[in-house]
């Protein structure tokens, strides 16, 4: 699914929508480059779980953060500056396999095979973005179509 972004409230919005409809568990990996959009959709993610969304910031330099308050928590977990080994990824598995959301960025560099949404943001124009959404698991085929507001 392809989703066109031609601001950041757009970005924001487009996250909302997703985290009214994400369930208990699920996992959500991200891609794009700096600066492409990554923290402001999972901003409008915190929203949509009812967590206020000025209190997300990119955890580059934390590894993890944890934001609660909304219905669900939400882990938010970069890896752009670690490629995690076997006994990093154990760590993290309270997170990406725990009761919250978990959204990955760098999503590439965890090295894990398993079922989650995976988004893909990627300049277009100095203000336009394109998503691109992939459902890996059954499960995440009905938020693919949550992205687009169908």
């Amino acid at each position: 699914m392809t989703i066109h972004s031609h601001s950041e409230e757009e970005t924001h919005a487009i996250g909302v929508r997703l985290g009214r409809q994400v369930r208990r568990g699920d996992l959500i990996g991200l891609h794009g480059e700096l600066g492409s959009g990554k923290t402001c959709l999972v901003r409008g993610l915190a929203e949509g779980l009812g967590i206020p969304p000025h209190k997300v910031r990119s955890p580059t330099f934390t590894l993890v953060n944890e934001y609660s308050g909304g219905r669900l928590p939400l882990y938010h977990i970069d890896l752009y500056r670690l490629s995690p080994s076997a006994l990093d990824r154990m760590a993290l598995r309270d997170y990406l396999y725990g009761d919250g959301i978990c959204v990955v960025e760098w999503f590439e560099r965890l090295g894990e095979d398993a079922p989650h949404l995976d988004i893909a943001v990627t300049f277009v124009g100095p203000h336009e973005r394109v998503l691109v959404a992939v459902a890996y698991g059954v499960q995440y085929d009905a938020l693919v179509h949550t992205l687009t507001g169908c």
